[in-house]
């Protein structure tokens, strides 16, 4: 798969932003970089989009800028010279996906149904947009379409929002999800991207779903991991479950039947994807170890990070 397009899975989510005025462009940027999101997908239904996008990849080199809405090769001609790194069109117009083909650009153009997609097979495109999304049926229609062709990504667009973004996000063959739900139109025009900037977090925190697992405390060996587990259980009324590596008090406890990580113990986070989760944590400046990584490459179920708090390692865990 192309990198640009990698990168977009690692991310997420592809905010969909209608710019009027290209002084936006920058100050909007900036708004889902402060709220997590590196990416924006400037439609050129506006006379404004061609300078936003030169702006934001001019003074914003930290975002991943793609132009949306394509329609012609004249437009799709206009939005690389701008700068942009990934072109987005609305239907597979072939004209246009043969242009950004031969450019070397990636294009992730609509399809709705196995007509489009073995159209864009035809091009050797590997990851396509589902639009609209939720107006042709929604998950339920993405899977059936998608169902004999295991070798397609999709990125759902239209009609998605909190409410329905993990549904997608969840299915194996969706890369990402576009949504203009965290840039509404009337916040850009209000120039209101403090709020822009809080809705988007709302957006990446109800992507990764970070919550609490359990905690892990490190004990020296089975018998006093034992004996921690037997008082645990006993004062907090709750069942002891023996393993072979630690002892669970519970759901929210694990005694260690040895020292690991950490100096007292570990911190265990689940959270909706793990590949997403240590893209997000590494652009924020954390470490991932992925030496100690369990599963598949592709979709890992426990990591740690390199560093310790408070004594504790951190260990991300994949929710089920």
């Amino acid at each position: 798969m192309n990198e640009i397009l990698t990168q977009i899975g690692k991310i997420g989510i592809v905010p969909v932003v209608v710019i009027e005025d290209a002084a936006d462009a920058v100050p909007l940027c900036n708004a889902l970089l402060d709220g997590g999101l590196p990416i924006a997908e400037i439609t050129f239904r506006t006379a404004a989009a061609e300078e936003a996008i030169r702006r934001a990849t001019s003074d914003v080199p930290d975002m991943l800028i793609g132009a949306g809405t394509l329609l012609t090769t004249e437009q799709a001609q206009r939005a690389i010279s701008a700068g942009a790194q990934f072109i987005v069109s609305p239907g597979i117009n072939p004209d246009v996906v043969a242009f950004c083909v031969e450019k070397g650009i990636p294009i992730t153009p609509g399809c709705s149904n196995p007509t489009d997609i073995e159209t864009a097979l035809g091009f050797g495109l590997d990851v396509v947009k589902f639009f609209p999304a939720e107006a042709f049926g929604g998950l339920n229609t993405l899977k059936a379409i998608s169902a004999p062709y295991g070798m397609m990504k999709f990125i759902p667009t239209g009609g998605i929002d909190a409410s329905n973004l993990n549904a997608y996000l969840s299915f194996n063959k969706v890369l990402a999800c576009g949504g203009s739900w965290m840039v509404k139109s009337d916040m850009v025009k209000a120039k209101d991207f403090a709020g822009i900037t809080q809705l988007t977090r709302q957006a990446v925190s109800t992507m990764l779903g970070f919550e609490m697992a359990h905690i892990g405390i490190n004990m020296e060996d089975a018998g006093a991991s034992l004996d921690l587990a037997t008082t645990l259980g006993r004062v907090l009324a709750m069942p002891v479950k023996e393993g072979n590596s630690s002892n669970f008090v519970g759901t929210g406890f694990e005694i260690m039947k040895s020292v690991g990580a950490g100096a007292h113990g570990h911190i265990a986070i689940r959270t909706n994807s793990i590949p997403r989760a240590v893209a997000y944590l590494e652009r924020n400046g954390m470490a991932v170890d992925m030496s100690t990584a369990k599963g598949p490459e592709d979709a890992p179920t426990a990591v740690y990070l390199k560093d310790s708090f408070g004594g504790f390692a951190i260990h991300l865990l994949q929710a089920k």
